[in-house]
C-alpha cells in the first residue's frame, strides 16, 4: 500500500506499505486486504496493471488511484477497469480519509460469499443498515424492487441514516453492478466548480485547466451516479442537470461538442425538497424528474427496536478492529440507549459505541460509562413529541412503543396503563410490526 500510511494508522487502520508494485503484489498473493491506495504512475508497473493483477488474487480488494493531471486518463481507464475512486495530487487528507471509509464501506458489500463478507467486514466498516423493524425492512424490500429497474431514485432521510449504502445496494443488485458506481457530494463543492465536476472541462476552459478531464458523468457511463445532498444544488446547477436527465446530452466545460452518456441517477437529500419546491428553492420540474421512486430511510428515533442489533454489530466490529476483549451493554444502559432520540443517527450510535469500547476498563457497559449528554436527556425525558398530520394509527404505535420503552417493560403492567386488554396489547404490536418474528407466529 502506498501514499501516506501513518495517516491512516492513526485512523485506526491495519497498513502496511510497499515501495514498489512487485512487492505490492506480492503481498496481495499472502494476505487479505480490504483497500489498495496506489500511484498511477509507478516504475515496472502502473496502478492500472497493478489493479488488474491483483484482481486475479484478490477479487473484492477495493482500490483508490492517486493521480497527476497528466495522468487523468490513467484513473479514467482504472475505474473503468473497477477502481473505486481517484485522488489528485496533491493529495486533500480530509478527501483521503472519507473516501477511504466509504471504499471500505462499499467493499464490505461486494463480498463474494458471506464467509468472506464476515471476515472483511470485521476489518472494514459495519453496516449502518441493521436492525428488524418493520421501517427498515420497508426500505431494503423498496430498494430490492427498484434495483431491478432502470428508474431515476431519490433517497431521503436525515444525515447519518445510510442514505449512500442504500444507493450502492441498489447499484450492485442493478444489472449495472458490474459497471461504475461513482458519488458526488453537491453540497461540497462550490457553485462555479459543480458544472466542471459533473461535466468534466477541456484544456483551457479556465484558469488551472491543464488538461481535458471527464467529469462524473463521464465517469459513470453505463452505471450509477449518486448525487449526496442534492437539495444544495445551485440553481444554474438544477437546471443543468435537468437538461441531462432528460435527454442524456451536455458539453464539457469550455468544450463545443455533445457529450451522450448511459447513467442511472440515484440522488440523496436530507432536506424536505417538497418544501423547497414550495419555497421556490428547488425547481419543480426536477423534483419531479428526480422522485420516480422515492425511498424515505426514517431516523433512528422512531425505530428504536433496532437499537440493539446495531449495537450488538458494532460491538463486534469495534472490539475487532481495536483489538479489545469482548463488551457489552448491561441491561438498564441498552434501555437508555432505546430510550435517546440520536440526532445524528445510526452514525452517532456507532461513534459512540466505537468510543466506550476504546475507552472501556470492564466486559460490561454500565450506564455509568455512558456520554453525559445521554444520562442528562433520560433524566429529563419526560414527554415526547408528536408531529401535526400524523396518523391516530401512528399516535397508538408511538404511544406503546414509548410505553414499553420509557415506562415499564411488562405488557401486562403497560396494558393496564395503556387502558387495553393483554391480548389487545399483544394484537397491537404485532400490527404495528413491534413484535420479534417468533412472537408474531405465536399471536396468529
Amino acid at each position: 500500500m502506498r501514499g501516506h500510511p501513518g495517516a491512516l494508522k492513526r485512523e485506526g487502520y491495519v497498513v502496511d506499505a510497499a515501495n514498489e508494485a512487485p512487492t505490492a503484489l506480492q503481498m496481495i498473493g499472502e494476505r487479505l486486504y480490504n483497500l489498495v491506495i496506489t500511484d498511477v504512475k509507478m516504475p515496472e508497473m502502473s496502478g492500472l496493471e497493478l489493479l488488474k493483477e491483483a484482481r486475479q488474487k484478490s477479487r473484492d480488494t477495493q482500490f483508490i488511484l492517486m493521480t497527476a493531471y497528466g495522468t487523468v486518463e490513467s484513473a479514467v481507464a482504472a475505474m473503468k477497469e473497477g477502481a473505486y475512486d481517484y485522488l489528485s495530487k496533491p493529495l486533500d487528507m480530509q478527501r483521503l480519509r472519507a473516501l477511504v471509509l466509504k471504499a471500505l464501506e462499499f467493499q464490505a458489500l461486494v463480498a463474494e460469499n458471506n464467509e468472506l463478507r464476515l471476515r472483511l467486514q470485521k476489518r472494514s466498516e459495519p453496516s449502518l443498515l441493521v436492525g428488524a423493524s418493520e421501517a427498515l425492512r420497508k426500505v431494503t424490500e423498496l430498494s430490492d424492487e427498484v434495483a431491478r429497474s432502470e428508474v431515476t431514485v431519490l433517497i431521503e432521510g436525515e444525515s447519518g441514516t445510510g442514505k449512500e449504502i442504500v444507493a450502492r445496494s441498489i447499484h450492485l443488485k442493478s444489472a449495472r453492478a458490474e459497471k461504475p458506481f461513482i458519488s458526488v457530494n453537491c453540497a461540497a463543492l462550490p457553485e462555479q466548480l459543480l458544472e466542471a465536476e459533473l461535466f468534466g472541462h477541456v484544456k483551457g476552459a479556465f484558469t488551472g485547466a491543464v488538461a481535458d478531464k471527464p467529469g462524473r458523468f463521464q465517469l459513470a457511463d453505463g452505471g450509477t451516479l449518486f448525487l449526496d445532498e442534492i437539495g444544495d444544488l445551485s440553481a444554474k446547477g438544477q437546471g443543468d442537470l435537468l437538461r441531462v436527465l432528460e435527454d442524456g446530452t451536455f458539453r464539457m466545460v469550455g468544450g463545443t461538442k455533445m457529450m451522450r452518456v448511459n447513467v442511472r441517477v440515484v440522488a440523496a437529500t436530507n432536506k424536505k425538497l417538497e418544501e423547497a419546491v414550495a419555497a421556490g428553492k428547488f425547481r419543480e420540474d426536477l423534483w419531479y424528474r428526480l422522485q420516480i421512486v422515492p425511498v424515505f430511510i426514517p431516523p433512528l428515533r422512531e425505530r428504536p427496536e433496532d437499537i440493539p442489533l446495531l449495537i450488538e454489530s458494532f460491538l463486534e466490529h469495534f472490539t475487532s478492529k481495536h483489538k479489545r476483549r469482548r463488551k457489552k451493554l448491561a441491561g438498564e444502559a441498552l434501555q437508555l440507549c432505546q430510550r435517546f432520540p440520536w440526532p445524528g443517527n445510526v452514525r452517532q450510535l456507532r461513534n459512540m459505541i466505537e468510543r466506550l469500547v476504546i475507552t472501556g476498563k470492564n466486559s460490561t457497559i454500565e450506564v455509568g460509562d455512558l456520554p453525559e449528554f445521554l444520562r442528562v436527556h433520560d433524566q429529563n425525558a419526560t414527554i415526547f413529541a408528536l408531529r401535526p398530520g400524523m396518523s391516530l394509527a401512528e399516535v397508538e404505535k408511538l404511544l406503546i412503543r414509548q410505553t414499553l420503552t420509557h415506562v415499564t417493560e411488562n405488557r401486562e403492567e403497560a396494558a393496564k396503563l395503556l387502558g387495553i386488554s393483554r391480548r389487545s396489547l399483544q394484537y397491537k404490536l404485532k400490527q404495528y410490526g413491534l413484535l420479534e418474528g417468533s412472537e408474531s407466529a405465536e399471536v396468529e
